[in-house]
């Protein structure tokens, strides 16, 4: 009785359009009510659950190093460095994007950080440079897709709270995959401006393109420091996070001088509206998890797959899974998504001998594909705001070219775990 009204009101509270974190508590107190726990015990366990999960730290520091990077022009700047250095190449601000986005990934961990902080630059510098709008807008949705596979990760970040997977080699798994998506979208770039004739880039000095390099070397060293500090042992990724939080605000003030006191109070607010849903949806799905675990369901339909036959492939339940999430994904939010679906997924990869580290992979790629997809695609909106593109071409772009590369770089990486693994393996990840 009491799961059913939790599932009944869960899915009124979405249906009406409310948050989903508020249908989340919702459904949470009638199934207290209904169950005779006392409500105190909900609240005891989205605080205490919360404060546990040290790792969580991670993901505000993430957010907030990404934004001083966007509000203090350290991103303009790697931006037109990278600019200048495609040099005469037809579709180069299209090189130039998703260059750009590999870099800034290894910062943000945010695929919409990406999308509303450089993609706003980028867009505005490819139209002002003769390319059409929905390219524009379709190449900076898919670039940005980069950023949480390439670490760090704030997706992953979540995925390693959920699972206890290792979230250092979660981390090294997505380098290769990251980089791989990143040169499938540049063979796209070249076969789209061959075809419409876009711009060719100017060859830069080598004085300015020297200056241009001078100028982004310290926003360029800020990932360096990241991911040396963690794969060096110096840091956890949490205090990683911390000291890059640092290190770009000095930078800021000392170097550029793009950021001042005011500024920085401006950013921090920004960045705690930011993660404040972030946070409430995460305690939120605490609950959700309670229940879950409470009434069994994991078991259920662990069993459930097993007399349908999907734990005897592994292959069979990955597809499953990707299905699943795709088309979830085309609704809900990701992080309710990732909240709600992987712990209930769970017990299924563990008894299919599914590699965590490698499904962490896979699902967060899938999760950032579902930004791209329509009708939820956010980052669809986001580049039709910025550029004023109408949003229906901006998708139909998508649907065309990028979100077909996108699904093959899925698949590839999906199938082939040795690919993904392979990283890991060297720094010794025995899954």
């Amino acid at each position: 009785m009491g799961v059913t009204l939790f599932l009944i009101i869960f899915g009124a509270t979405f249906a009406l359009g409310y948050p989903i974190a508020f249908g989340m508590i919702m459904g949470g107190i009638a199934y207290f009510i209904a169950s005779g726990i006392n409500l105190s015990t909900l609240t005891d366990i989205m605080a205490i659950q919360l404060q546990a999960k040290d790792v969580l730290l991670a993901v505000p520091l993430f957010i907030l190093a990404s934004n001083i990077m966007n509000d203090s022009e350290i991103t303009d700047k790697i931006f037109d460095f990278v600019k200048k250095a495609m040099g005469p190449v037809r579709g180069g601000l299209g090189y130039a994007n998703i260059v750009t986005s590999i870099i800034f990934a290894g910062i943000s961990g945010s695929e919409i950080a990406d999308v509303a902080g450089i993609g706003n630059i980028e867009i505005k510098a490819m139209l002002d440079d003769g390319y059409d709008g929905p390219f524009a807008c379709a190449v900076t949705c898919a670039s940005a897709t980069i950023s949480p596979v390439i670490p760090p990760s704030i997706p992953m970040v979540i995925y390693a709270m959920l699972t206890g997977a290792s979230l250092g080699y979660l981390f090294l798994a997505g380098f290769l995959p990251g980089l791989f998506l990143g040169g499938l979208e540049m063979l796209m770039v070249y076969y789209l401006s061959k075809k419409r004739n876009y711009p060719m880039g100017t060859r830069a000095p080598f004085r300015e393109l020297w200056k241009g390099f001078i100028r982004s070397f310290p926003g360029l060293l800020a990932p360096v420091i990241l991911l040396v500090g963690i794969y060096g042992g110096i840091f956890t990724p949490t205090e990683a996070a911390a000291v890059v939080v640092g290190y770009v605000i000095l930078v800021s003030a000392f170097i550029y001088k793009t950021l001042g006191p005011k500024k920085l109070y401006k950013i921090l607010i920004k960045t705690v509206m930011n993660i404040g849903y972030i946070s409430f949806m995460i305690a939120a799905a605490f609950v959700v998890s309670y229940v879950m675990s409470r009434e069994q369901v994991p078991a259920l339909l662990t069993t459930t797959f097993m007399k349908w036959g999907l734990l005897n492939s592994k292959w069979l339940l990955l597809m499953s899974a990707n299905i699943l999430y795709f088309i979830l994904g085309m609704f809900i939010d990701v992080s309710a998504i990732q909240l709600v679906v992987i712990p209930m997924l769970l017990p299924l990869v563990q008894a299919a001998g599914i590699d965590l580290v490698h499904f962490g992979i896979v699902t967060t790629l899938n999760l950032m594909l579902a930004l791209d997809t329509p009708p939820y695609g956010q980052t669809g909106y986001i580049t039709s705001a910025i550029s004023g593109t109408p949003v229906g071409e901006v998708f139909k772009e998508m649907l065309k070219y990028w979100i077909p590369l996108e699904v093959l770089a899925l698949l590839i990486i999906t199938y082939w775990p040795d690919f993904v693994l392979f990283l890991p393996r060297l720094f010794g990840y025995r899954g």
